[in-house]
């Protein structure tokens, strides 16, 4: 579960920079400067979390930790970006609440696992 949730934030984070290079041409308004800003440190948190997962996925219990701790970090971070008014366009608010409830997600198989795991309390 933890990564196949880790894949599609790479997946939407990667979509999110595809729409802002075409929305850069196609409709300037909708590619902000704050949303390009945004993009940018979720694509850097993706890679991150991609690394840090692979870790977890070979069994490093602090590698597991951290992807939790992240994965609640981003969800906290994208609830409070996603309802700032007038800070970013209506579609990325969206996006920011769609990867709010991946993280969601994220975090709670991140505890799951933790507490299953070899050492981990029951």
């Amino acid at each position: 579960m933890v990564k196949r949730l880790v894949g599609a934030y790479l997946a939407v984070t990667l979509g999110t920079l595809v729409a802002l290079v075409v929305m850069a041409g196609a409709a300037p308004a909708l590619a902000t400067s704050e949303a390009w800003g945004h993009a940018v440190i979720v694509g850097v948190f993706a890679v991150v979390l991609l690394l840090r997962t692979r870790t977890a996925l070979k069994g490093s219990r602090t590698g597991l930790r951290a992807v939790a701790v992240i994965g609640c970090v981003l969800l906290v971070v994208n609830l409070v970006e996603a309802v700032l008014p007038g800070a970013f366009p209506s579609w990325m608010r969206v996006e920011m609440l769609f990867i709010a409830a991946m993280m969601a997600a994220l975090a709670a198989a991140s505890f799951r696992a933790h507490r299953n795991s070899p050492g981990g309390r029951r």
